[in-house]
């Protein structure tokens, strides 16, 4: 296995749109997500009308990587060999003695399945971006607020939890300012995206002067995603890429075959019948990684052109991407800003503009920065106080160094590189920090032996 990875020797560059391509800000965002859940919960089913007040920093329960065991109302973090390193329930953090009590030092039940990633099941939501998160303080709130009522021990709540997202994202919530996630974005575009920072539009283009293909796969329907891209980088959006794919059900694009996800053309945003084979770029709904990479055979001339696939979702774009279509991936992680960024000694005295653009935007402490949960990448076991304490790297920190190329903070971070620059990638025989850029988080070090910004 080589031990660089280089953007020049790609052919193929695709990206994922919301949280990779399309910055959002996370605090507003956040916020309007959990409103659109919590109002449909009280008025549409019932629950406690408390659910709608939220105090100023009550989003600190979001963190990544977090399972709700749904029936039992719990929250864990999960250790890389699948022990518990924290658990809630509801919004209740446990001590270390509840957790060995109800946990002990042995794998979580339901490991097994999570760790296959097949995050969806009866049992457990894995939450693993951005979207998914606030509906997880909702739920640790509505397990609060039953067990006020009458102390259930097993809960019933998931469903209607289900279907607030339902009505909140369905295909024809947009058009039908269904809810209230889309009639606010789109009230309020400012409010809730960032724009694509010119350095990244100058390196979209560069990408295409080079000859490189680029693609946009999004699981956001094409009505949602046209607002988005216009938003962000301009009316000519489409102009960026060869191919634009909407509502493409990820992970599933990568893991089914033709006959069970086959590609659809659309007609004012109306997906129509479905096509047979993909032959040529365009715009396209659903689809296959299969029959994309035929496609992408033809356009490049290659038998086997290299892909890379940029996304922020471990589940739905980089374990599938590696997994199932062997593409390179780089795994956009804005938990790296949550560090205070890491400076070696000889670099501080460049010129602020060669220290690239992701050091200003870790100053103020950021949204992903969970108190209650800690760090996303490394925890200590509970319940060792007096031993020697062991810091362990969590299930979420193991599966950016198996499943990704590199992991990055956000593309601007890497768009003023030239595109032979040499990445250390992640592979097995390399440290379990190889494939961090710009470093890696200062949990991963040891001791923490990095000078910190002054």
């Amino acid at each position: 296995m080589q031990r660089y990875f280089c953007l020049a020797d790609c052919d193929v560059m695709g990206f994922d749109l919301d949280h990779t391509l399309c910055r959002y800000h996370l605090p507003q965002s956040a916020r309007l997500i959990y409103d659109s859940f919590a109002q449909y919960l009280v008025m549409e089913k019932g629950y406690d009308k408390d659910l709608l007040t939220l105090a100023p920093d009550s989003l600190d329960f979001c963190c990544k990587g977090l399972v709700l065991d749904i029936e039992e109302g719990n929250f864990v973090k999960l250790a890389e060999d699948g022990t518990v390193l924290r658990a809630s329930h509801g919004t209740r953090s446990m001590t270390p003695e509840e957790i060995l009590e109800t946990y002990g030092r042995k794998e979580w039940k339901h490991f097994n399945t999570v760790s296959g990633m097949v995050s969806r099941s009866a049992k457990y939501y894995l939450y693993d971006n951005y979207f998914d998160l606030p509906g997880a303080f909702l739920c640790a709130r509505v397990v609060d607020s039953l067990d006020q009522q009458d102390g259930q021990k097993k809960y019933d709540f998931w469903k209607d939890m289900v279907a607030a997202i339902q009505h909140n994202y369905k295909i024809t919530a947009f058009k039908e300012d269904c809810g209230t996630y889309f009639p606010e974005v789109k009230n309020h575009p400012d409010k809730y995206l960032q724009r694509c920072p010119e350095s990244v539009k100058k390196w979209l283009k560069q990408l295409k002067s080079a000859g490189k293909i680029l693609l946009l796969i999004t699981s956001s329907h094409s009505d949602y995603c046209r607002l988005l891209c216009e938003h962000i980088l301009g009316n000519d959006f489409e102009e960026y890429f060869d191919v634009v794919i909407t509502n493409a059900l990820k992970p599933g694009f990568f893991s089914h075959t033709p006959n069970q996800r086959p590609f659809r053309i659309l007609e004012n945003d109306e997906e129509q019948e479905a096509l047979l084979s993909l032959d040529k770029p365009g715009w396209y709904s659903q689809g296959n990684a299969i029959q994309l990479y035929e496609l992408l055979k033809k356009m490049t001339g290659k038998l086997d052109p290299k892909v890379v696939y940029f996304g922020d979702s471990m589940h739905s774009d980089i374990f599938p991407a590696h997994h199932y279509s062997n593409w390179e991936t780089v795994f956009i992680l804005e938990e790296l800003l949550g560090d205070k960024v890491t400076v070696p000694a000889e670099a501080e005295s460049e010129p602020v503009e060669k220290k690239g653009k992701y050091e200003g935007d870790s100053l103020k402490v950021p949204y992903f920065a969970s108190k209650q949960w800690g760090s996303f990448f490394m925890d200590r076991l509970p319940g060792l106080e007096n031993a020697e304490e062991t810091l362990v790297r969590t299930w979420s920190c193991k599966c950016v160094s198996t499943y990704s190329t590199i992991a990055i903070p956000s593309l601007e971070a890497i768009a003023d590189l030239p595109l032979d620059y040499r990445f250390t990638r992640f592979s097995s025989n390399s440290s379990a920090t190889a494939g961090y850029y710009p470093s890696p988080p200062r949990a991963l070090l040891p001791n923490e032996e990095s000078v910190t910004t002054k």
